[in-house]
């Protein structure tokens, strides 16, 4: 199937603004799931989740969700002050990674760095993505269908880190319970072409 990735992702791909907010909940969720006496291997895990997937969401608006919003709106103090924020977030993320997750500051940068994530997303939340509905509101489609576009480009090399944080992240019942599923649905895959293969 001959599938042209820029039509289709303008037919599947949220808003622009409601891309925003779905990356906001995802990181939000990933945070209120780590917990300070979890494993360092799990702590990690969410960290490098949380690292990542802001990095990805800040290029985003950056490259594509800013401009064209500051295009009508230059002087909304809010875009103004959204990339100083990003790179203030950046600074966290880059001394993040530089630590283990036994190393003492760890936890707290953590959530020093998800203080300034929380206040960005009030500021955004209320303020500039409601002026985005209001300013550009046939062209947010057209903005969703180009940063879903460029989050894949984005994410596909760093695939494997994905699914390693991911794994990472989960505490040991649900990665027992993902591999007792695994290892279930295999058993059946092979059983199931046993069967059909001794019926023909």
């Amino acid at each position: 199937m001959n599938l042209n990735l820029p039509s289709f992702a303008g037919k599947v791909s949220p808003t622009a603004t409601n891309m925003i907010r779905m990356d906001h909940t995802h990181v939000m969720a990933t945070f209120h799931q780590y917990e300070i006496d979890s494993s360092p291997r799990t702590r990690q895990g969410l960290a490098n989740t949380i690292c990542l997937a802001l990095e990805i969401h800040a290029q985003l608006e950056e490259e594509i969700f800013y401009p064209a919003l500051k295009a009508l709106d230059s002087s909304n103090p809010a875009i103004q002050k959204a990339v100083p924020e990003h790179n203030e977030m950046k600074r966290l993320i880059a001394r993040l990674r530089g630590m283990q997750p036994t190393e003492a500051g760890y936890d707290d940068t953590l959530f020093e760095l998800m203080r300034d994530v929380m206040h960005h997303v009030a500021d955004e939340e209320t303020i500039l993505l409601p002026e985005a509905e209001r300013l550009m509101p046939d062209r947010l489609g057209d903005l969703g269908a180009k940063m879903l576009k460029r989050r894949l480009e984005l994410a596909a090399p760093r695939g494997g880190e994905i699914a390693g944080n991911m794994l990472k992240g989960m505490p040991k019942s649900s990665m027992m319970l993902a591999a007792g599923a695994l290892m279930a649905g295999t058993y059946l895959l092979k059983r199931n072409g046993n069967h059909t293969r001794g019926n023909d």
